[in-house]
Parts: structure tokens; sequence; C-alpha cells
């Protein structure tokens, strides 16, 4: 190695400790408040949902419905109103989705017709899909190359405590004050989550003198892309089949009793967020080995729910390790995404989040159909234990064109 290469090695290095040792910026933690507060209310539904189907008078597979349509909501909001905010500041996106957010909250909370619930959650979908979209992107531009995952894993992990803090104490507030207290803290935590941003997200975030709608499209054309947006659907699909409908099972199938529900959904959301730092941080690294690994994983914990649905100790257990590989892939996904998408970043992010709800649009409306079949309270876990499996197919597809990708790199000749 002559001295120039050996230049080159050193500054190569250290490029590599000076990423290592970078650290996450304020912002992305900022954000993760916000992700926090608008997961919540997409799971919040689970832990209050008999209370709630009991006082609207309707059964609880038509309460899940409300878990369904705030699903879809996010399926059309994140991608139509990335689009429509394309050339609006991303801060000021930010701000107003959250407001759009605490209005839906308001409105569910004072309403008592089913169908107006129903719409409100539509529409504060929409808004929740703009943030998340927007956010993804923010985070990983404030934080830099070779740290995308790792802050969206931040990002994500914001969303995850809301299953370890916001849907438990949710559901104890539930107990207290009655599920629309739950809707009424929402609305709070968005304003004051608005305001967070509203200090500290810049105004120069992003700049959007070249982006044009026909421009985001054209770099939509990747075949790894859609694969990895096929495994956003089938790997939170698989695990909110059965968290969407878990009250039931953990009642009628364990034998615990409702006010212990809450204390069960912690083990998820601490297995969840732990899942999403660990997946997070190994994503930038080993991004296809963990993708493999996790929805195998998944669809084995998802199997031996349906076994040990009577036992409440293992119930226990599986519960808390389905959060961590459940959801521990999903800022790896959105990280790949980003990357496979990379002339179209805001697009490619806001089909992500698209994807993670295509999943649980159609696998909590299946769940609840399986919950009415002579399943019973296990008819859920099948279902997503099905679709769980399904996720291994795009994720070892994206893995083997990674691999054959790095071999053909090998071929190509050095030049001196």
């Amino acid at each position: 190695m002559n001295v120039d290469d050996r230049r080159v090695a050193v500054r190569s290095d250290a490029t590599t400790r000076g990423k290592a040792n970078r650290s996450i910026p304020l912002v992305v933690y900022v954000l993760a408040v916000g992700t926090f507060t608008m997961l919540t209310t997409e799971f919040i539904v689970a832990g209050i949902l008999t209370q709630l189907a009991a006082e609207l008078d309707v059964s609880v597979g038509r309460a899940g419905l409300l878990i369904t349509v705030f699903a879809a909501g996010m399926v059309i909001g994140a991608p139509l109103m990335a689009l429509l905010t394309l050339r609006l500041p991303q801060r000021l996106t930010l701000i107003l989705s959250l407001a759009v957010f605490a209005a839906g909250h308001v409105v569910v909370a004072l309403g008592s017709d089913f169908t107006l619930l129903m719409v409100a959650r539509f529409v504060t979908a929409l808004a929740t899909g703009a943030f998340w979209s927007i956010a993804g992107v923010v985070a990983a531009k404030s934080a830099g190359p070779g740290m995308a995952s790792r802050a969206l894993g931040i990002i994500n992990a914001g969303g995850m405590l809301a299953t370890v803090l916001g849907v438990p104490l949710g559901a104890f507030a539930s107990q207290y004050f009655g599920w629309r207290g739950s809707f009424w803290g929402l609305a709070v935590l968005a304003v004051i989550s608005a305001a967070l941003i509203a200090r500290f997200v810049p105004h120069n975030i992003s700049k959007h003198s070249q982006v044009s709608i026909p421009r985001e499209l054209a770099g939509l054309r990747s075949l790894r892309l859609w694969l990895t947006l096929a495994a956003c659907a089938t790997t939170t699909g698989g695990v909110l089949s059965a968290y969407s409908y878990i009250s039931p099972l953990l009642i009628t199938g364990t034998g615990f009793s409702e006010s212990v529900i809450p204390l069960v959904l912690i083990g998820f959301g601490v297995g969840s967020l732990i899942g999403s730092l660990i997946g997070g941080r190994l994503g930038d690294a080993h991004p296809h080995v963990m993708t493999v690994i996790a929805p195998a994983a998944s669809t084995l914990i998802l199997v031996s729910v349906c076994l040990f649905s009577g036992l409440q100790l293992p119930m226990i257990v599986l519960i808390t390790l389905l959060g961590f590989f459940g959801l521990g892939a999903n800022p790896i996904l959105a990280s790949l995404a980003i990357k496979y998408g990379d002339r179209s970043p805001t697009l490619a992010s806001s089909l992500t989040v698209a994807g993670f709800n295509v999943g649980t649009t159609i696998a909590s409306w299946l769940g609840g159909k399986a919950l009415e079949t002579e399943l019973g309270t296990t008819g859920p876990v099948v279902v997503g234990a099905s679709i769980a499996m399904l996720t291994l197919i795009p994720v070892i597809s994206l893995a083997v064109i990674a691999r054959r990708n790095a071999n053909n790199q090998k071929l190509v000749p050095a030049h001196n």
C-alpha cells in the first residue's frame, strides 16, 4: 500500500468513526413525541374495545372497524397528503397535521353516533398519515448519511412507546373516566406536540424548489421499493390482526380480568420499544438479516399464542416477544424504502406508512371476521400467523437481490 492509499484508508476510517460517534439531533426526539401521540390513537382502541362496544351498543367485531377505518385513512392519507403538501414547508405540514389530529379527537370524545366516530377517525388518520410520511424524511435528513435507520428507529420507538405508556394509560384512564377521557387526553397531547415542533423543528429543514409530482412519481420505478412496501404490509398486518383483538382473547381464552389487560399490554409495548431501538441500531449494518429473522420469529410466536392461549404466564411472555420481533423490523423497512426510492424520498416514505396500514386494514378486517367464526378469539391470531409468514417472500427476495448485486460488484475489475 503506497502513501496515497494509506491516506485514503485513514480518511475512510475516520469517516466511519465519525458516523458512529455522531449523536442523533434533538429534532428527531421531538418528532418522536409526535409519533408517540399518533400511534397511541391507532392502538388505543384495542385496549378499550369491549368498553367502547358496550357503550355504543355495537358488537366487538363492529367496534373493531374503528381500527380498520383508521388504518384505511392512513393508507390513503400518507401518499395523498405527501403529494398535496409537497410545496409546503415540512415544518408547517407537521403542525397542521397535529392540529387536524387534535380536532378529530375532540369530535370522537363528544360524539355518540358510530358513523360520526368512523368519519372522525378517518379524517384523523389522513392527518396522521401526512405527519408520519414527513416525519420520517425529516428525521433521516436531520441524522445524515449512515444513520437513517437509527434515526427512524427512534421515530418508530416513539410510536412503540405508545404501546408501553400511551395504550395502557389510556386503558387505565378509560376505567376511571370512561373511554372518552382517553380521546380528550390525546387531543391535549397533540397540541403539546405541535408546540414542540413549532419550537424545535427548523424552518428550512427541506427545500421544495425543484420538487414536482411527476418527478416524485418517476422515482417509484424500483422493484426493491415495491418489495419493501409489500413487506411493510405483511409484517405489520400479521401483528395487528392478533393485537387488535387481543383483549377478547386475554379475557375469554386466557382468563385475565379486564382490569389486568393494561398490564399485559405493557409487555407488548416494552417488547416493541426495545425491538425498534435494537432493530434501528442493527438495521444500517445488517438490514436483510434482520428483516428475515423478524417475520420468521413472529410467525412462530403467533402459532405459539394459538397453542398456549389458555396459560397466563406463557401468554405474557409470548405477547412481549410478539412486540419485540413483530414491530422491530419496521424502522429498517422504512429506511430501505427511502433508500430504494431515493429520487422521491417523501413519497417513498409516505408509501411506507401506507404499506404498514394496508396490512393493518386488511388484517384487522379479516381478524374481525375470524373472531365470529368457530375459531373464536384465536381466529385473529390464526389470520395473523398466516399473514406474517407471507412476509418471508419479499424480504428473502430483497436479500437475494442484495447478495447478487454485491457479487456483481466484486466481479468488476479494479482500476489502479
